[in-house]
């Protein structure tokens, strides 16, 4: 078990808004927070390994539970010395619960109040997935930080939907919590639809459980964006200021400077890898189509201030030439750079909270983003 005074601890405060820069302590070593969590689905970050991610900045990585059970499955992974050792990866790590693969694969699951029963994806068995088995999948994994098993409400939800959703992933945390014997953190998840009252409700109920760390789930769902940040201000006044607070799928980076004004921790997204394969980099003014004409020609690198190694070495007319032609390298090149784009954005979040300045962070950072919409770019 993880005591929570030792598990997170809060290092500056910005004296306006909620956001903060803190510190998460595990076995396996420190995560600076805020921080960006690269996501390794089925414990491989697409098109990068352990080295990049380190060079890139990372301190946590995400896999996903789901996929993990069903190939190549918990007792595998554990007799390889655990998640960390089998990607390869020295540092922390964090495993989802499956709780949004109850969502995403909604056509092959059933769900009842004991769990979910899934057909897998990979040769339709019937896997049943309860709360006390993600629980224990996560620890015989060994890793750092886990998650309860939750329902991920859907948008749009009616109010008689959203709350039988958070009664039963309230159940799901109570059962988790009597589960978890460690090693690792436990985070509980609120959920709560888009109804403040009910995102309040769902993180104060889940609060009251004393977990080490806290997520709000059920978010980029497709709600707009004013909707999403009522729903994570009304979960903040029903969370533990103490504890750490991960806002789960989030998202653009857009969403990840809003999230740190409002008090937010850790973040994960499959955006920086998913839209590098599509050829869409991640600049200080807005996103880039590598594809686009005016590339095809063009020295420059990606950003003239990222310090990525596809930056240093690599120009625009290069990459669109990878991509073009399909090279392999391409993928490789764009994701090191996407991931670096977002590992480096809260990283000067967090350096701008340590020094008192994230006001001129913050709005520096939509004053580009601005002048990259007015020269034809997409935030």
């Amino acid at each position: 078990m993880t005591a929570a005074a030792d598990f997170f601890a809060i290092l500056a405060a910005d004296p306006v808004h909620p956001a903060r820069a803190g510190l998460i302590r595990t076995a396996r070593g420190s995560v600076p927070t805020p921080t960006f969590m690269p996501v390794g689905t089925r414990g491989s970050v697409k098109a990068v390994g352990p080295d990049d991610l380190k060079a890139a900045g990372a301190s946590l990585v995400l896999a996903n539970t789901y996929h993990l059970m069903l190939r190549p499955g918990p007792e595998l992974i554990a007799s390889l010395g655990g998640l960390g050792a089998f990607m390869g990866w020295p540092g922390p790590t964090l495993t989802d619960s499956g709780g949004y693969q109850i969502f995403s694969l909604s056509a092959l699951r059933k769900l009842s109040p004991e769990g979910v029963l899934f057909r897998s994806t990979y040769d339709g068995a019937k896997v049943l997935l309860t709360p006390e088995r993600a629980v224990e999948i996560q620890q015989t994994f060994g890793v750092d930080v886990m998650m309860c098993l939750d329902e991920c409400t859907p948008y749009p939800a009616d109010r008689r939907q959203v709350e039988e959703s958070m009664r039963l992933t309230l159940d799901w945390a109570r059962r988790c919590r009597r589960a978890w014997t460690g090693p690792g953190a436990l985070f509980g998840i609120s959920q709560g639809g888009f109804l403040p009252e009910l995102r309040r409700r769902s993180a104060e109920e889940t609060t009251a459980l004393d977990f080490p760390g806290q997520a709000v789930g059920g978010l980029a769902l497709g709600e707009p964006l004013e909707e999403r940040l009522a729903a994570i201000e009304a979960a903040r006044e029903g969370l533990d200021p103490r504890k750490p607070m991960y806002l789960m799928g989030l998202g653009t980076p857009v969403d990840l400077m809003e999230g740190v004004k409002r008090g937010a921790d850790l973040f994960d997204c499959v955006m920086p890898t998913r839209n590098a394969r599509n050829g869409q980099l991640f600049t200080r003014f807005g996103k880039i189509n590598i594809l686009n004409a005016r590339y095809k020609s063009d020295p420059a690198p990606v950003d003239e201030r990222c310090g990525c190694l596809t930056c240093r070495r690599f120009s625009r007319a290069y990459l669109r030439h990878l991509h073009q032609n399909r090279e392999p390298l391409f993928l490789r090149l764009a994701s090191l750079h996407n991931l670096t784009y977002y590992l480096e954005l809260l990283a000067g979040a967090r350096d701008a909270l340590l020094k008192g300045t994230f006001a001129w962070y913050y709005a520096e950072f939509f004053g580009q983003i601005e002048q990259g919409l007015a020269d034809g770019r997409e935030a």
